[in-house]
């Protein structure tokens, strides 16, 4: 029984302190005076009853009511009832005292209305919630004042604290118990109320609150409030009604039942208090919504509005959702229950009633929802409970781990959440106990899961069910619904509507008459008997076990029996020694590990094999058990929520193996690297399941005492009583036992706890401890230190962080100490003890002496490591390969030494063994960092192959992309993370880290990587840091013999002094050798690839009369490329003075010599003689970048000149293009520009030969120019028309826009407004639309009209949208669409992916071909081909071109190196090419760093290979034309790889400015401190070229000033073979000291290793040759090379002194020339290597043959040798006598050959004969048949005089008709013969008459 009322309180306006800024109240009257024993006057209840503040008003305001709730010191709740009303208060109290308030309220205060009104509030205060009783009681009190009844006040306020009613009903209200729960009270004011109380206590009341909050807030906000509650988030509710925020806060606790909340729950919370929002700890807190915006800047608060129906979740916070499919059918369930009408709106005859239950019923309905979720969520629980006392009362833990493993939720966050929350704890510590009262949850857990889990899909089954459980919560609250509300009086309406003025204010009450009544009803309860209700506990069932529920899903048993009888057959195979089978089986028996159903399986299995806990193995079967174990243990969590570990854990200790010198070494030491080990929790489930069935086997009666297993978690099968049964039965008995008999036990119990702590401090111990205890394994970074903050320390969310870092400073780890291993285990093992000891009830005494063995336990197992560490270390190691190292460049270092790691196979097929042959991957070895690069170098895993050696490598510069990735191995090792690393010189290294590779060591390495690719600076790159130490070191400034300064201040000077006089020779420039470079020739230099040569005298002399340092500066800008290349063209003269000489139409400017004008231009420029140098200063302000037109090139024959720029700048367009008499306000700047601009255009016009020659000019369209003549005729045919090349580029003709009509060029950027200005034909005119002629060609006024542009400038569409056309048509504007460096950027990511895919794919989409196609890289090489070959075709019809692109430092310069590749043959030479790309590239500043994401600045922008399109254009070209180029493709392979490799400083930086900067432009010419190290690929390459002929092409025979117009389309572009080759025996051969072998000379430097003597065993010379394995180019050299190898071999036997093969090699084609000079046609072996006078075409044929692979040049001798003859020619000398020397046997020459039938001698017949017509030897011979090798006959063609047709004779064959007889003569006899026809005879006679006649 309890009072309904504590105390009542009588709370009003505070008139004496009314002076201050706020109003107050103060308790007036209270009673009782003195606090209740068992429950103390609540404080702050004047706060509360005003909560918005006291305010007095000038209104009289309704009676309001509301229930506030306080929460005291222990967590209990008082309900506050307050009743307000307003009463008057006496004005001139306040006039009185103006002067005690502020100065500025002072004017208000003398305008106080008449009356105003001051709260007063009716309190009632009590522990019990019956809002409706509290309403009723305190109205009547208030009617009783104000209708002035009869009865006194003091009575009914001394009933109503006098009135008792009990807390709950019994279980079921029958008649006798109606009494009980069924409570009529009257207060003596003739009113009668009836007293519900619940049945069952536990359950919470509701009324109708939840389902009023639903109507509120909706079933999605409400959940999310549900879901924030758990997971211990802050909730804010916000309304205008302080009963609707209690009634929400109300509901929400009801929706929470079973669990309670525990932390802040203040539903009413005053403005006064409002800070309390900014607390840390979760809350539920309702304000009212006046103070909305107090509200705003709480960052972590969910704030619910009641009044808008609207949660607002602030960014920062993340509520974790219901797992599903639970969130589903919850919220299916509320739609059911809150909108009946959904489930039948779509019927067509829908049922007449389905409206929603009434409100009441409706609220214990929603109820009924959560309760059924909660049933889901919990199911089971009880399984996982360990109870670790009994006496003297229960202790109980529960296992959250297993729980979440079972129900195969434990990556559910809501779940893990919930569980590791306050809530739950108190669930626990109140459900927990298995003898207690229960209640409609705890039946539900019992009895209702299985019908839970069967019906949820069946909607209408859910809501019956819902619905009953909705009846009993129903039933609880309102055991008899039946029974009415009795009467209550209310005030009469007439006092409602009173003036205030008349109603007296409320009385002061007589203290004494309420205290006696008070005093009475307490006199009265004393002599009563007490009331005894009987608490009816009994044993809580726990329902069915978890497995059962996840079983019958089935979702967990994905583990086939199959698998599992592999793990049974592998371990029994280990166990009977039968280790081969073991073997076998092990790769399966690890996959199998990865499923939880074979791990449980293993060690059920292992279990078997331990004998009086103690398993001894050998060598080879501990090995296998250790690996299996790790295996299993590895995929566990660190929770180990399947109880995987804790199986284990017994096991561990068990098997072991004898070492030397009678050590064991049990298995534990073997598998400490796994998380779970350092896991707090972890140890706590282990130890509390073993206490738990410990002390089951003390109560058991029965005789066994077998405690089940610890591994299984306390999970006792069904049929055996369970320890929570035990302990219920225990419990109930514990009364009735004698006081001994419970001490007795109680000790026993606290000693089963106590011999356990000390047996998990020896495991603990076993498995903290490395074996090796120097090293500190787990204090690694998931150290031991993390495990102090341990969940199960009831934390907030949001102050989690907080609290673990002090945990983590507190906890010692920072110190010294934390090396030693011991120190850090023994806290470790103290904390776990305090824990679990405190929590299990161990005395103190008990606790110390833990304490003291803990160090000692640890100690002495630190010395038995000790031992087994020594014995240990004397085994033999399990077979792993040996780590290679591999070999490193000069100056390279290691940065991280060889890590263990498996290289996987990628997608590229021929290394995986699927294309045929063993697999070469995966392999196992080592991953090494290097300054220069990342190395793996291993041996492959398959058997078959393992002795060969397997290499892949790339330069660090060369990373594109790193990614983390999970690697599963289907090995006998099990992998903890991978690396995928790729690279942009196609390659692609995925490893897996072994797992004696430390996880840190892999982050270290990839910091390291990063590190090293993205450097702070370009002076961070290997080029710059070779040779010094493997530390980053910042570079030193200080340069060679000068400082930077100075270098440059000579620069300017003596360019300023010099620039005129003819020092330079101009003679054709070689580049001064490596030797002569470098001062210095050390023994190093042996042993790299340089030899000793003449040095060659330098080719630029410059006068002495310089001083030296200005010399050397001046020779330096003479000597860069651009400089040697306008010489070589005569393009500009450096000239005595600067005076313009008239004859030259070109000059070298200095005007950028400080590089002022253009940064990224160099220093030396070539521009029209006409134009000074300060025009160019603001001509440069046009063009982007100021990069302003200049020339780069002129074509020697037709003078036209190529020219670069950048494109205009939007503003230099418009001014550029301007129509000359556009209105202008004067003459602007823009418009002087302007026309400078066009002064500079006309002046490069001007210089041009053909511009005199007006006559000259030619319609662009229908042109073949005459100059193409020179070209053979059958070239004409292939080269398409420039109109239909101008049409290709610009598009088609839908691509053009429709301004043509209205006369401007491609669309104007001005309006149609000056149609007059422009041709009506110039659109036509480059796109060759002519006017309809018959024969197709221009008519003759359209001849005179359309002349061909001078100048072409080559722009971009999207910037030149039109242009003024130049009134002369001197110049025209040819718009492109230019490829954007973002898609060169992400069509080269595509292509690689394409040409290196990460992983084997069988989806169709992404095959090779798909891939490249969707790369669309062929079609970017395409368009640039296109404009090249375009270009061209203009240069050569003597038309100037600028091309005039982007910023002109990408598509430009690939444009216009390109054009002069295709132009000028120079450039397809070794020098010509290292000049153009000096040159173009690098002195006119292509950003090299920039694209190559260089340094940490660019690694936002990503790699963009524009230099490798460009190499790829010229692959393509060299394809289609192979005698035209003087160096090989593996030339460009090797710029391709080298210019991202960063190895030398070639391609570093942005523009010669740059270099100058740092250095670097004219370090080479200087002299070198490091001789062996090269900084640039020029050197490099002639230092290479001298020593082997790797870079040479030896089908090089050019023809002079060819021009080439290499095919463009797709379909003629091959992918280059660079993106796809490998060689895995040896990495990229692209750095020469790295793969050449053995360094006797290049002869053997090209064997195959197979062939190098290794054993004096004779040895097959057939290898197999892999294509992905072997470097073809060495084991199977071409022929050519192959013989200059041998000759050098030969020479080296003989001892003669080796000559270089390029002397070999000139010495043969000299020796060829002269034979050739003798006869007028080469001979077969003479057009092998000099085939110089083919026709072009067939040079191109050398494409196609190419690809057939070896000896590919001699097959295209054959074949332009038989081409070539197969016409007659003339002229030609007898050459029989040159043939004397050949004696062959069988004749390879062969011109024409058949069967013809030859009349024999006198009398023979007439006889078949093979006859073969041989034009080389002059003779025609006969054979028996076409396969014999010996001839019958021979005819010499030399004495035949005539060849005439002949008439059959007899015996001749009867079926040949006539015509096919014919006969020869020769001086000696006559030859009859007869072919098989007329036309075959015919053929015959013609071929032996073309041979004659050619002799």
């Amino acid at each position: 029984m309890a009072r309904l009322a504590d105390y009542f309180v009588v709370v009003g306006y505070d008139l004496d302190k009314r002076g201050s800024s706020e109003g107050q109240g103060r308790i007036l009257q209270r009673f009782p005076e003195k606090d209740w024993e068992d429950n103390p006057f609540p404080q702050g209840i004047e706060l509360f009853c005003q909560p918005s503040g006291w305010q007095l008003v000038p209104v009289e305001l309704p009676p309001s009511f509301f229930v506030a709730v306080l929460t005291d010191i222990n967590s209990e709740r008082h309900y506050c009832a307050c009743f307000t009303f307003w009463e008057t208060v006496e004005t001139p109290q306040l006039q009185k005292e103006p002067s005690e308030a502020d100065e500025d309220e002072t004017p208000e205060l003398l305008q106080t209305p008449a009356q105003l009104y001051g709260p007063k509030s009716l309190v009632l205060v009590s522990r019990l919630d019956h809002t409706e009783v509290f309403r009723n009681c305190l109205a009547l009190i208030y009617t009783v004042h104000v209708d002035s009844l009869i009865v006194p006040l003091e009575t009914v306020i001394g009933n109503l604290l006098t009135c008792i009613i009990p807390i709950a009903g019994g279980s079921q209200p029958d008649q006798e118990d109606r009494e009980t729960s069924l409570r009529t009270i009257t207060l003596g004011a003739g009113d009668r109320q009836v007293i519900q109380t619940p049945v069952n206590d536990s359950l919470p009341v509701s009324g109708c609150s939840v389902a009023q909050l639903f109507r509120q807030l909706g079933i999605v906000n409400v959940l999310c409030l549900f879901c924030a509650a758990l997971t211990e988030h802050k909730i804010l509710f916000l309304s205008r009604s302080y009963q609707r925020l209690t009634d929400a806060c109300r509901a929400l606790l009801a929706i929470m039942f079973p669990l309670k909340y525990s932390f802040t729950y203040v539903p009413i919370l005053p403005g006064k208090l409002l800070e309390v929002l900014s607390t840390p700890t979760p809350f539920i807190i309702g304000v009212n919504s006046s103070f909305r915006s107090e509200t705003q800047e709480l960052l972590d608060v969910i704030i619910a509005d009641l009044d808008g129906g609207t949660v607002t979740i602030p960014e920062c916070v993340h509520i974790s959702p219901l797992p599903e499919p639970l969130l589903q059918h919850t919220q299916t369930a509320l739609s059911m229950v809150l909108d009946p009408e959904l489930e039948v709106a779509d019927r067509a005859f829908p049922p007449s009633s389905t409206q929603p239950s009434a409100l009441k019923i409706q609220d214990k309905e929603i109820r009924a929802v959560f309760l059924w979720l909660f049933a889901q969520l919990f199911q089971g629980y009880r399984w996982c409970l360990h109870i670790i006392r009994i006496y003297p009362e229960p202790v109980i833990r529960f296992h959250k781990a297993a729980f979440l493993g079972q129900r195969t939720l434990n990556e559910d966050d809501f779940l893990v959440k919930v569980l590791d929350g306050m809530a739950f704890a108190g669930f626990v510590s109140e459900r927990g106990p298995p003898y207690r009262a229960t209640d409609l949850f705890d039946d539900l857990i019992a009895s209702q899961v299985e019908r839970i889990r069967t019906e949820q899909d069946d909607s209408r089954k859910v809501m019956k069910h819902i619905g009953e459980l909705a009846e009993q919560l129903f039933k609880n609250e309102n055991p008899y619904p039946t029974v009415a509300m009795h009467k209550v009086q209310r005030p009469a309406d007439s006092t409602q509507s009173r003036t205030g003025s008349c109603l007296a204010s409320f009385p002061l009450l007589d203290d004494v008459a309420v205290q006696l009544f008070i005093d009475h009803a307490a006199a009265k309860l004393s002599t009563a008997p007490p009331v005894v209700k009987a608490e009816l506990k009994e044993m809580v069932p726990s329902g069915p076990p978890l497995a059962d529920i996840v079983d019958k899903n089935g979702s967990v048993l994905a583990n086939s029996a199959r698998r599992l009888e592999v793990v049974r057959n592998c371990i029994n195979y280990i166990f009977d020694s039968k280790m081969l089978e073991a073997k076998k089986l092990m790769p399966a028996v690890l996959r199998a590990l990865k499923g939880r159903a074979a791990r449980v399986c293993l060690t059920q299995e292992l279990n078997q094999h331990v004998l009086q806990n103690r398993a001894v193995l050998d060598d080879q079967q501990f090995d296998y058990i250790v690996r299996m174990m790790n295996c299993t243990l590895q995929d566990c969590s660190h929770m180990d929520e399947h109880g995987i570990a804790a199986a284990l854990l017994p096991l561990v200790t068990a098997f072991c193996r004898k070492l030397g010198g009678g050590i064991t070494q049990f298995a534990y030491s073997c598998v400490q690297e796994h998380m779970v080990w350092t896991n707090m929790q972890f140890w706590e489930a282990m130890f509390y399941s073993d206490v738990q069935s410990h002390i089951r086997a003390l109560y058991l009666e029965t005789g066994d005492r077998d405690a089940p297993s610890p591994g299984e978690e306390g999970m006792v099968a069904p049929g055996q009583q369970g320890a929570l049964e035990l302990a219920s039965e225990q419990t109930r008995r514990w009364p009735a036992l004698s006081k001994e008999t419970q001490q007795e036990l109680v000790q026993k119990e606290e000693s089963t706890v106590f011999s356990q702590a000390i047996h998990y401090a020896n495991r603990m111990s076993y498995l903290l401890l490395p074996l090796d205890t120097t090293k500190n394994r787990l204090l690694r970074s998931t150290g031991l230190a993390e495990v102090e903050s341990v969940s199960n320390s009831y934390v907030t969310n949001s102050i989690a962080g907080s609290m673990a870092e002090s945990y983590d400073t507190e906890s010692g780890f920072e110190d010294a100490e934390s090396s030693d291993v011991a120190n850090s285990v023994v806290r470790f093992i103290n904390r776990f003890v305090d824990k679990v000891c405190n929590e299990s009830g161990v005395t103190n005494e008990h606790l110390k002496a833990l304490h003291a063995m803990i160090p000692d336990i640890v100690q002495m197992h630190i010395e038995t490591l000790e031992a087994v560490h020594r014995e240990s270390k004397r085994l033999p190691p399990i077979q792993k390969p040996k780590l290679l190292r591999p070999t490193l460049l000069p100056g390279e270092e290691f940065v991280m030494d060889g890590m263990r790691v498996h290289l996987m196979s990628d997608g590229r097929e021929e290394a995986t063994g699927v294309m045929g042959g063993p697999p070469l991957l995966p392999a196992e070895g080592a991953i090494f960092l290097t300054t220069y690069r990342i190395i793996f170098k291993g041996t492959p895993n398959d058997p078959l192959v393992g002795e060969q050696v397997v290499t892949r490598s790339f330069p660090i510069a060369s990373l594109t992309k790193e990614k983390k990735i999970s690697v599963s191995l289907s090995m006998d090792q099990f992998i903890q993370e991978g690396l995928q690393l790729r690279s942009c010189t196609f390659q692609l290294i995925k490893i897996g880290f072994d797992e004696e590779v430390a996880s840190d060591l892999a982050e270290v390495f990839r910091k390291h990587v990063h590190k090293l690719r993205y450097p702070q600076h370009v002076q961070g790159t290997f080029a710059f840091t070779v040779g010094q130490s493997a530390k980053l070191v910042e570079h030193k400034t200080k340069d060679k013999n000068q400082s930077l300064r100075t270098l440059s201040k000579n620069l300017v000077k003596s360019a300023k002094r010099t620039i005129g006089r003819q020092y330079v020779t101009r003679k054709k420039y070689s580049p001064p050798t490596w030797e002569n470079r470098s001062s210095l020739q050390s023994e190093m230099d042996e042993d790299e690839i340089s030899v000793s040569e003449e040095v060659e005298p330098s080719s630029h002399t410059l006068s002495s009369t310089i001083r030296s340092s200005d010399r050397q500066t001046m020779s330096n800008v003479v000597e860069r490329a651009c400089c040697r290349d306008y010489q070589r063209m005569g393009l500009g003269t450096l000239s005595n003075s600067l005076t313009r000489s008239k004859n030259e139409p070109f000059r070298i400017s200095t005007v950028n010599r400080m590089y002022t004008v253009c940064r990224s231009y160099p220093g030396l420029l070539i521009v029209p003689q006409s134009i000074p140098d300060s025009t160019i200063q603001r001509i440069s302000r046009c063009y982007r970048q100021s990069r302003f037109p200049v020339i780069c090139w002129r074509n020697s024959r037709t003078k036209a000149v190529l020219l670069r720029s950048a494109g205009l700048h939007a503003k230099g367009v418009v001014g550029f293009f301007r129509s000359p008499n556009a209105p202008s306000a004067g003459a602007s700047q823009a418009d002087s520009t302007s026309l400078e601009q066009e002064k500079y255009l006309q002046a490069i016009i001007s210089s041009m030969p053909l511009y005199s020659e007006i006559n000259g000019r030619n319609t662009l369209s229908g042109f073949t120019s005459t100059h193409m003549s020179t070209s053979d005729s059958s070239d004409k045919l292939r080269q398409p028309k420039i109109g239909v090349l101008m049409k290709q580029v610009m598009g088609t003709k839908d691509d053009l826009p429709a301004t043509i009509s209205r006369g401007g060029k491609w669309g104007s950027i001005r309006g149609s407004g000056r149609l007059s200005a422009y041709n009506p034909d110039v659109g036509n005119r480059l796109t060759g639309k002519e006017s309809p002629q018959a024969n197709g060609g221009p008519s003759e006024p359209y001849f005179l009209r359309q002349q061909r542009a001078y100048l072409y400038i080559i722009g971009d569409k999207s910037q030149i949208k039109g242009g003024k056309q130049d009134p002369l048509q001197q110049w025209e504007v040819v718009p492109i669409e230019v490829c954007d460096v973002r898609q060169v950027k992400n069509s080269f990511k595509k292509l690689m992916k394409a040409c290196v895919p990460s992983s084997l794919t069988s989806d169709l989409n992404m095959s090779f071909h798909r891939c490249l196609e969707d790369s669309e890289w062929m079609n970017l090489l395409h368009r640039v081909l296109q404009v090249s070959v375009l270009v061209v075709e203009l240069l050569a019809t003597g038309s100037s071109v600028m091309v005039s692109l982007e910023d002109g430092w990408d598509v430009t310069t690939q444009v216009v190196s390109l054009v002069q590749l295709l132009s000028d043959p120079y450039y397809r030479s070794f020098d010509g090419f290292r000049l153009l790309v000096e040159k173009e590239w690098l002195s006119f500043g292509h950003r090299f760093s920039h694209r190559g994401a260089q340094t940490l600045a660019g690694q936002g922008s990503g790699f963009t290979p524009v230099f490798l399109q460009f190499l790829d254009c010229v692959h393509q070209i060299h394809l289609q034309f192979p005698m035209e180029f003087e160096f090989s493709q593996y030339y460009l392979k090797f710029l391709a790889y080298h210019y991202v490799s960063n190895r030398f400083r070639t391609f570093l930086l942005d523009s010669d400015y740059e270099r100058i900067e740092l250095g670097v432009l004219y370090e080479e010419k200087g002299e070198r401190k490091t001789p062996q190290v090269c900084k640039s690929v020029w050197d490099y390459i002639d230092r290479l070229h001298k020593k082997t002929p790797v870079f040479y092409n030896y089908m090089y025979s050019p023809e002079e000033e060819e021009v080439l117009k290499p095919y463009t389309f797709i379909s003629n572009l091959k992918v280059w073979d660079f993106y796809t080759e490998e060689v895995l025996s040896e990495g990229p051969s692209y750095d020469w000291e790295l793969v050449r072998g053995q360094p006797e000379g290049p002869g053997e430097e090209v064997a195959p290793a197979a062939e190098r003597p290794e054993t004096a065993a004779p040895k097959s010379q057939r290898r197999v040759v892999w294509p992905c394995y072997d470097s073809l180019s060495k084991v199977l050299p071409d022929a050519i090379t192959k013989l200059l190898q041998d000759v050098q071999t030969l020479e080296a036997e003989l001892g003669h002194v080796s000559e270089k093969w390029k002397d070999s090699w000139d010495k043969i084609k000299h020796i060829q020339r002269t034979e050739t000079k003798l006869e007028s046609r080469p001979s077969f072996s003479s057009s092998l290597l000099m085939s110089s006078n083919l026709v072009h075409q067939r040079r191109s044929q050398g494409v196609y043959l190419q690809e057939r692979g070896v000896g590919s040049s001699i097959n295209l001798g054959l074949d332009c040798e038989a081409s070539a003859t197969s016409t007659p020619a003339t002229g030609r000398p007898s050459t029989s006598t040159l043939y004397s020397q050949f004696q062959s046997t069988e004749s390879e020459n062969r011109s024409f050959e058949g069967i013809l039938y030859k009349k024999g001698a006198l009398l023979k017949p007439w006889k078949p004969r093979w006859f073969v017509l041989d034009k080389t030897k002059h003779q025609l011979r006969y054979y028996e048949t076409r396969q014999d090798k010996e001839f019958k006959g021979v005819i010499e063609l030399a004495e035949v005089e005539s060849v005439i047709p002949g008439t059959p004779t007899m015996g001749a064959p009867k079926t040949i008709e006539e015509k096919a007889f014919f006969d020869l003569k020769t001086t000696k006899r006559m030859y009859n013969f007869c072919a098989t026809d007329s036309q075959n005879a015919q053929l015959w006679m013609d071929s032996i008459q073309s041979c004659l006649s050619d002799a």
